[in-house]
């Protein structure tokens, strides 16, 4: 069983991580570097802005570079199995609300949630209330603006 504090990625997710980790790494570690050196030329660098604003920027990337690391150490990669039948992480989810208004997700771990693309985390509250239910079960989601009914309608 995976510990608490895992992350959960798709292959594609972890993908995306990985390239990005590495890029931060080489690409734009080069391209800080060549900043501070040309902020150097310029001199005095007590009251360098070239240089600040450089060496700010080397500080966030390197933050970066450690919070992307520290999530790879974590990443647990997530198998969507559909044959069974139950909501997990990677399923492609059809619900229907009380309205009968259809609402079409993919369910994600929580480092690739992208509302704009229909992509919702496994902790969010609708992620949470789907998962592991089956085809035509019926869930009920607490948000603040009171409880939500949906039907699960099709699970790929």
């Amino acid at each position: 069983m995976a510990e608490l504090d895992s992350t959960y990625f798709s292959k594609v997710g972890l993908t995306k991580l990985k390239s990005e980790l590495e890029s931060l790494k080489t690409k734009k570690r080069k391209e800080i570097a060549n900043r501070l050196e040309y902020a150097k030329s310029l001199g005095d660098l007590s009251e360098n802005s070239e240089y600040q604003e450089a060496k700010e920027s080397q500080i966030l990337n390197e933050a970066k570079i450690a919070e992307l690391e520290d999530m790879l150490r974590r990443a647990v990669v997530v198998e969507h199995s559909a044959s069974l039948g139950q909501v997990d992480i990677g399923s492609q989810v059809t619900v229907e609300d009380a309205l009968g208004k259809r609402l079409n997700f993919t369910i994600v771990g929580a480092n690739e949630a992208s509302p704009a693309e229909n992509k919702i985390s496994n902790e969010s509250p609708l992620g949470k209330a789907l998962l592991n239910h089956k085809k035509f079960d019926a869930v009920s989601v607490h948000t603040p603006k009171g409880v939500l009914e949906y039907k699960i309608i099709d699970i790929i």
